[in-house]
């Protein structure tokens, strides 16, 4: 086994500061107990399959920050269950809760906890909540924290980080909380904050030798921060603030309410008093950014002058978050991100409060069914892939019936915004699988599946093959790009015929089926639309 001890930097990673504090010993001598509960059972030897000796040590850490987490009443923990409780009115998935003591330590947490942690650290296999490695590794746990619950001091200066005033204004002070909150917390160490170091890592190893590291570095955390969804019923930072807050919190709505982050070019075109105006150069739209947020608006002298920046909308006003840089004019950039469907996507969220995208998606939904004689899922060779989207796509043209003239001017009003369209690449999809299926999600359009096929044993499927339906069934299940619409479709038309949801496992995934493809769909768990508009 590794050394004997966890040492005060191990523990210290989960916390959001640097220094040790009083309470900090206590804790440490406790996370040591914790650990010999992990690596002192009839089945420990398992859980070095899965994690490493520096991993075991963290989850000592983490489960002993959960601990700490209840005892200093910082509301991570609580408003995690609270909002799985108002989600499926049950504090937790997977167990038993006839005695279950909201806002106490229970063995149930504990094993949620170990399950969490093992799943999101190691992408290898996926190990079931029921798997005796954890039942046994959690009553061990628990027994440490049941001789400590009497007697542990709270951590008061934790509990500062998760708080904010009543009366603040300032978004690079809110922003802080989310930082703390997704990067600094215990909860999501295994998760946003490992990938974040990942990240962190693999651009310090890419820019070895480049002065603007720091530059790097930062535009990633801020990116990272505004766009990271957690395993953990795929809420954005942001949103874990507002809850943590408390929805008495005078500021937990303006949380929530915190935009997208925009980033891209923008044109410059004046100032005020106040604001700085820019227009994005790929949609056109314009933008007021306060200058309580922009330092640089000074050296701001001719219009149209390029600038590269991020900006995202707190309390009814856009501020700069990120990076930042200028260029001279320059025609061909402008070209470029007018023609860059990329670029024009970072701000349909706008479009999308704006126009009213439910009933397009609608016509586009039924136009497909239409088209593939009543279903919403066609079964393709792999290389017909394009052909088919190709088809529809002109068949959906046609039921628009616009006229001659109607069309000409849709074409003219996109090339005045400077849109002359874009060459469509197509796709060799056969490399990964010699079919696929074709399905309209109905929330976001077109969504092309591979290697998943076997999952449908649907009449119109002639590449169903039952010794390969489990296998497919899981891919379906786990892998983040695959829509949750897509396998809901698959467990409404056909759990009946698949053995697999007949099974323990099976049975199991869909008792929790929607907290199990927050967990795994992650960032694609809400779908998105994915048309752009143009002119």
């Amino acid at each position: 086994m590794s050394k004997e001890r966890i040492f005060i930097q191990q523990w210290l990673e989960l916390k959001p500061y640097d220094k040790q504090i009083s309470t900090d010993s206590y804790y440490l001598k406790l996370c040591n107990q914790v650990k010999q509960g992990i690596v002192k059972n009839k089945l420990s030897f398992i859980m070095q399959t899965y994690l490493n000796y520096d991993e075991i040590d963290m989850l000592a850490c983490f489960l002993t920050s959960y601990f700490e987490d209840l005892i200093s009443e910082t509301n991570i923990w609580n408003s995690f269950v609270k909002y799985h409780t108002e989600l499926y009115n049950k504090q937790l998935p997977f167990y038993n809760l006839a005695e279950y003591y909201d806002e106490e330590i229970n063995l149930q947490d504990v094993n949620f906890l170990i399950w969490y942690f093992l799943n999101t650290v190691q992408h290898e296999e996926f190990i079931s909540p029921h798997n005796d490695l954890i039942t046994e590794t959690a009553k061990k746990v628990m027994g440490v924290f049941e001789a400590a619950w009497e007697y542990a001091p709270e951590n008061e200066f934790l509990k500062s980080f998760y708080t904010i005033d009543e009366n603040e204004t300032d978004f690079y002070i809110a922003r802080n909380l989310i930082d703390n909150i997704l990067f600094k917390t215990y909860l999501f160490y295994p998760d946003a904050a490992l990938d974040l170091k990942d990240e962190e890592l693999e651009i310090i190893e890419e820019n070895k030798d480049k002065e603007n590291i720091i530059n790097h570095l930062n535009e990633n955390r801020d990116f990272t921060l505004h766009k990271t969804y957690t395993r953990l019923l795929c809420l954005k930072g942001k949103d874990w603030a507002s809850k943590i807050l408390g929805e008495d919190h005078p500021l937990s709505k303006d949380f929530t309410n915190i935009s997208k982050k925009i980033r891209g070019y923008f044109l410059y075109k004046g100032q005020d008093e106040n604001d700085v105006f820019i227009e994005h150069i790929a949609s056109s739209k314009t933008f007021k950014l306060t200058k309580k947020s922009f330092d640089n608006f000074e050296s701001l002298k001719d219009v149209d002058t390029i600038l590269f920046l991020g900006i995202a909308k707190w309390r009814n006003e856009w501020w700069f978050s990120g990076i930042y840089f200028q260029l001279e004019f320059n025609a061909d950039l402008v070209l470029d991100e007018k023609n860059s469907i990329e670029s024009r996507k970072a701000v349909n969220f706008l479009d999308h409060q704006e126009n009213d995208m439910e009933d397009i998606l609608e016509q586009q939904f039924n136009a497909f069914k239409e088209f593939n004689n009543g279903s919403q899922l066609a079964f393709v060779k792999s290389d017909k892939i394009d052909a088919y989207v190709k088809k529809y796509t002109e068949y959906f043209n046609e039921t628009l019936n616009l006229s001659e003239k109607e069309k000409k001017e849709a074409k003219q009003r996109a090339k005045n915004d400077g849109f002359f369209g874009v060459e469509k690449e197509s796709k060799d999809f056969s490399e990964v699988a010699d079919s696929a299926l074709v399905f309209f999600n109905p929330k976001s359009g077109i969504e092309i599946a591979l290697a998943v096929n076997s999952a449908f044993p649907a009449i119109n499927n002639p590449f169903f093959n039952k010794d390969e339906s489990e296998e497919h069934i899981i891919r379906l299940l786990i892998t983040e790009e695959i829509s949750t619409e897509l396998v809901m479709y698959c467990i409404d038309n056909f759990k009946s015929e698949l053995p697999f949801f007949k099974a323990q496992e099976g049975k199991m995934y869909l008792a929790d089926i929607d907290i199990l493809l927050r967990f795994w769909k992650k960032g694609n768990y809400f779908a998105k639309p994915t048309i752009t508009f143009t002119g």
